[in-house]
């Protein structure tokens, strides 16, 4: 069954701080909730979908009895599966209202994130013990395939550079954005190297944050506060442990966004503008590549002479992304919120001229080994 055009996003939510050591979890996720319905037009009475890690906890916290629940973990792209979902289910009449929430205090708890092992676990999993003994961290497996991708493909530092590059002059505008102050590419160059090729400013960021999203049926759309923003494809994939038999700089998006794009009856070309999952300067690489903007190992030179700015062939992270605006872990969220802002035409200012089409990927897991991919195509008519 298609879902293309049956519902829609109506109501949002970004909690606005990046460092807010006096709240929680639930209560960002709860404080969200609230805003977003308000946004629509609607109240908590109205929810009868969840879809959140909190699960019956966020639920018992908001005093929500739901007749659908959804607590799907898979990392960063995880809202991008919920949206699918709540989309299905919303299509099928087994929920009306579905509340999609996300609230996370990195930053605050002085979370290391990024520092320890990508396979740590209790019980071991076949696949690491041949990769887990050589200490690969988090970021370390992100600089593999930057390297690779580089060998492979003869892409450059100053290439990735230019990712970080569009998306801080992005954050310029962004009042909550964490980091505003423009860089160059040599700035980018120049900052600490983290894992060799990836340097500071090629790394997102660590902060608290949140937020909430609403989605409900196209024809109840119609009737509440913002112009409908229509949910027209998605796809969902994984990517397989075990880095020695595939070429890992292929990602998850290679195979989600095929399919939301099919669904959506569109493709590449008919997309104003990309909100793509940047936990790495590479991770954005691969993304763009992999979500069929341009042919694979061609990224490189796709993103030179101004193609990810909002006057560009391919406005990228216009809210600043995770390397600048804020990475509260679970980014995949934020994705929705920007493309959805965009789509309402609601940016004072790094409003993509003639948004229609957006496309979210969000990513989870790492990924140099097993990971997730969830693409969104959302668009401001039915098509």
């Amino acid at each position: 069954m298609s879902i293309r055009g049956k519902t829609a996003i109506v109501g949002i939510h970004e909690y606005e701080s990046r460092f807010d050591p006096f709240a929680s979890y639930l209560s960002i996720q709860a404080d969200s909730a609230r805003r977003a319905l308000d946004d629509a037009g609607l109240t908590i009475k109205d929810v009868d979908g969840l879809f959140s890690h909190a699960g019956w906890t966020l639920a018992e916290y908001m005093n929500l009895y739901p007749k659908v629940m959804d607590t799907t973990q898979m990392g960063g792209g995880s809202y991008e599966f919920f949206i699918a979902h709540a989309a299905a289910a919303i299509a099928a009449g087994h929920c009306e209202v579905a509340l999609i929430t996300h609230g996370q205090t990195a930053r605050s708890e002085q979370r290391n994130t990024g520092t320890r092992g990508t396979t740590s676990r209790t019980v071991p999993f076949i696949p690491d013990s041949f990769e887990a003994p050589y200490g690969t961290t988090t970021v370390g497996s992100y600089a593999m395939v930057a390297r690779r991708h580089m060998a492979q493909y003869g892409t450059t530092s100053e290439q990735l550079a230019e990712i970080a590059v569009a998306t801080r002059k992005h954050a310029s505008t962004n009042p909550f954005a964490v980091f505003r102050d423009p860089i160059t590419v040599e700035d980018v160059i120049n900052s600490r190297m983290v894992s060799d090729p990836l340097h500071l400013l090629d790394c997102c960021i660590i902060s608290d944050g949140g937020g909430a999203v609403i989605v409900t049926s196209a024809e109840r759309a119609k009737d509440l506060k913002h112009d409908p923003v229509y949910v027209l494809g998605t796809g969902q994939a994984v990517a397989h442990p075990g880095i020695g038999n595939r070429d890992i700089t292929f990602i998850a998006a290679a195979q989600s966004s095929g399919r939301a794009f099919a669904e959506a009856e569109l493709t590449p070309e008919d997309i104003d503008m990309a909100m793509i999952y940047d936990s790495y300067t590479i991770t954005v690489m691969c993304g763009i590549e992999d979500l069929g903007f341009c042919e694979k190992g061609e990224g490189g030179s796709f993103v030179e002479n101004g193609t990810l700015n909002i006057d560009g062939r391919l406005p990228i992270n216009t809210d600043g992304g995770g390397l600048s605006s804020n990475h509260p872990a679970g980014r995949g969220i934020f994705l929705l919120f920007e493309s959805t802002r965009q789509l309402r035409h609601e940016r004072s200012e790094n409003q993509v001229p003639d948004c229609n089409v957006a496309v979210a990927h969000g990513t989870g897991g790492s990924i140099l080994a097993r990971h997730s991919g969830g693409t969104v195509v959302l668009g401001r008519n039915h098509y």
